[in-house]
């Protein structure tokens, strides 16, 4: 099932939830076959939410959500054994036994990496990941933010090539999925990449190279940060989405996640442990913003806050996404504590339950005040003077 579909279906439960928990309260595993896109699927998890036409939210042991319509279900029993996720080995044999021929696993604390381009760089991908985790983690438990330990374990997928990426991803993706770098897939709650060196095309094609020494010229190129950075960005989604900051399929506002996850994407690849800074100025960003400003109408705020159309409407993104970085920028500095509220206010939402744009600008102003307006200039004073 494509995330668009996927997305899809989850509305249309949502519609009809009578029931959920997170996660869910069955005592024993579910096992439900489903017949869909002309094939029939067997799945066991445990059941997030059942809607009132029986339609049913399901999570299975490898962590990927099963959205299932009525129509879909073909049949749902229950036994007795407890739900428990895969250990990392076992997801570790799952994975591989689902991907092409070719691929390996390298494991680290947090992540199973299964990659078939060079050991070299799956390990510098976990490195990558791993400080992203340590300052992730450290970040949030110094505003006083209490994380959980990941459930699963989180999983990367990293190709050897950008069109064998393309031709895994573009059934879940489209064919967006052309322009993109990596994505982290809410449904999979997996990451899928590429190598970015290129130096596994170049062995295929007899050119030769080596891996350590490709790894460091891809990073010494002038675009090396901000491509890095969009895979950071993912990789922080994954985290966040994890770790307890959001849940998955909840109605957490867009500007907000994304704008966290445009606050960390600032790595520096020059430290050994991790970001020097976190939450530092997002040059490009800040740019856009900047840029935007010149234009920027009255209500901008009040509709990123109201709803997610600005930021998922191609011709309003780019500004969208950067005043997303901006009002994280902003409200994280001069408002720590009523932004930490708001966060937990927002990370106790549970999945399906949708709010409405009434509801969305009550509880941002429960938390920052209700003059929007007073509130709005001084963002923008702020922001115009950050350079």
């Amino acid at each position: 099932m494509s995330e668009a579909s996927a997305r899809q279906t989850i509305l249309a439960i949502a519609l009809l939830v009578c029931c959920a928990g997170w996660p869910g309260s069955a005592l024993g595993l579910d096992h439900v076959t489903l017949r869909g896109d002309g094939q029939t699927i067997r799945v066991e998890g445990r059941t997030l939410v059942t809607a009132e036409d029986g339609g049913m939210l399901v999570q299975t042991r490898d962590g990927i959500l099963w959205a299932v319509q009525p129509e879909e279900l073909v049949e749902h029993t229950t036994d007795e054994v407890p739900f428990e996720p895969f250990t990392a080995d076992e997801l570790a044999e799952k994975l591989l036994g689902e991907l092409p021929q070719g691929f390996e696993v390298f494991p680290t604390a947090h992540y199973v990496i299964c990659y078939n381009t060079s050991r070299a760089y799956a390990a510098w991908c976990g490195s990558l990941f791993e400080r992203l985790y340590k300052a992730f983690t450290s970040f949030w438990t110094h505003k006083q933010f209490e994380l959980s330990e990941p459930e699963f374990p989180l999983v990367a997928i990293v190709f050897a090539d950008k069109q064998s990426y393309v031709d895994f991803s573009r059934e879940e993706v489209g064919d967006a999925v052309a322009t993109i770098i990596g994505y982290y897939s809410l449904r999979t709650n997996r990451m899928v990449m590429y190598d970015l060196t290129g130096v596994e095309t170049l062995n295929r094609n007899g050119a030769g190279g080596n891996t350590s020494s490709e790894i460091k010229q891809f990073l010494r190129r002038p675009d090396a940060p901000r491509t890095v950075a969009t895979i950071v960005h993912e990789a922080t989604h994954q985290i966040a989405f994890n770790c307890g900051l959001h849940a998955r399929y909840s109605d957490c506002p867009l500007w907000f996640s994304e704008g966290i996850a445009l606050y960390f994407e600032t790595p520096d690849l020059t430290s050994s442990r991790g970001w020097r800074t976190i939450g530092g100025v997002n040059p490009p960003r800040l740019v856009q913003f900047h840029d935007y400003l010149n234009r920027r109408p009255a209500d901008s705020l009040e509709k990123l806050i109201r709803d997610d159309e600005r930021l998922r409407d191609a011709k309003q993104g780019m500004d969208a996404y950067a005043e997303a970085w901006a009002l994280t920028y902003f409200l994280t500095r001069r408002y720590p504590e009523a932004y930490v509220a708001y966060l937990k206010r927002l990370s106790e939402k549970k999945p399906l339950f949708w709010d409405d744009a009434k509801t969305r600008l009550a509880e941002f102003k429960q938390a920052f005040g209700d003059d929007l307006g007073t509130l709005d200039a001084e963002f923008v004073r702020y922001m115009a003077r950050e350079r």
